[in-house]
């Protein structure tokens, strides 16, 4: 994704992985290929690759630059964590975009998680002689505090959730006092700020920006591929609770379309950017910032 500038404010984005992932009928329980393919074939090429059938699924991080902080949203999936195939992603990718933004791990001061899947807060933490400790060490977390709660109770009941995310990468920011447990409201000042959006994890949220007279959001898993603006009903095998994802996918869809507030969804590839517009009881994304 090219930086996007809103007045002062300027949003990156460090890719960790992209491309052909998931056959839709893999990612959608609700999904037919009437009218699914049909959808699909309407979208941009660049979101499902037809020859493999798969849809393109991009993992990133936005970097947000604004006159007071540097702040992060989503760190992927990160390193040394053990996850399996296919989510054993390469570190190097994410490494290496993060310096081509000029950026040191002390340079952020804030960490945002939509919530609290592996793909979402692997970066929060890595790997020192054998202790797993925070990866910004400046840097304050933003955790929902239910959403954290709602996995420190999993993990206490050995459901073992994917990738054991509360262990590795959300209890020793913690114990290092970087986090900050918040609410729904949670404001951290005019230009940032959540919405929650629960459905895909118990308390998932939006993180808005305001500057220039625009309104960004990023959408975390609200949704993970354009064609759910299509069919907004159609929910992920990896929601907690899919009828409460499509319910607040259908709102948030209808409280942004036509108009300028620009959407970045953490899973859509280049460009990544985009608005949505209003079809009847449908959503058309359209990518591009303007």
């Amino acid at each position: 994704m090219e930086t996007l500038h809103l007045g002062d404010v300027s949003i990156a984005s460090i890719i960790e992985r992209d491309g052909p992932w998931r056959r839709p009928e893999d990612m959608f329980p609700a999904y037919t290929a009437d009218p699914g393919l049909a959808h699909l074939r309407a979208l941009p090429p660049s979101v499902f690759d037809a020859a493999s059938g798969r849809l393109v699924i991009t993992y990133q991080t936005f970097v947000i630059r604004t006159p007071k902080h540097t702040i992060l949203v989503d760190t992927c999936t990160g390193e040394d964590k053990g996850y399996p195939a296919p989510m054993d992603f390469p570190k190097q990718p994410w490494l290496d975009g993060f310096a081509a933004l000029g950026l040191r791990f002390t340079d952020i001061d804030y960490v945002f998680c939509t919530h609290l899947h592996i793909d979402h807060c692997g970066w929060n933490t890595r790997l020192v002689n054998g202790r797993w400790v925070p990866t910004f060490p400046n840097a304050k977390y933003v955790f929902h505090k239910r959403e954290y709660a709602a996995w420190e109770d999993a993990t206490a009941k050995g459901a073992n959730p994917p990738g054991n995310v509360w262990t590795y990468n959300c209890r020793p920011i913690v114990e290092a006092g970087q986090a900050l447990l918040v609410d729904d409201d949670f404001t951290l000042d005019d230009t940032v700020w959540l919405t929650p959006t629960p459905g895909h994890s118990p308390c998932h949220c939006c993180v808005n920006i305001r500057a220039g007279g625009r309104r960004a959001v990023v959408t975390g898993d609200m949704m993970h591929h354009a064609l759910q603006c299509r069919e907004p009903d159609w929910s992920t095998v990896f929601d907690w609770d899919a009828k409460q994802a499509a319910a607040s996918r259908r709102s948030f869809l209808a409280s942004v379309a036509d108009t300028d507030t620009l959407i970045l969804p953490i899973h859509f590839p280049a460009p990544t950017a985009g608005r949505i517009g209003a079809d009847g009881t449908r959503f058309h994304y359209r990518f591009g910032p303007g």
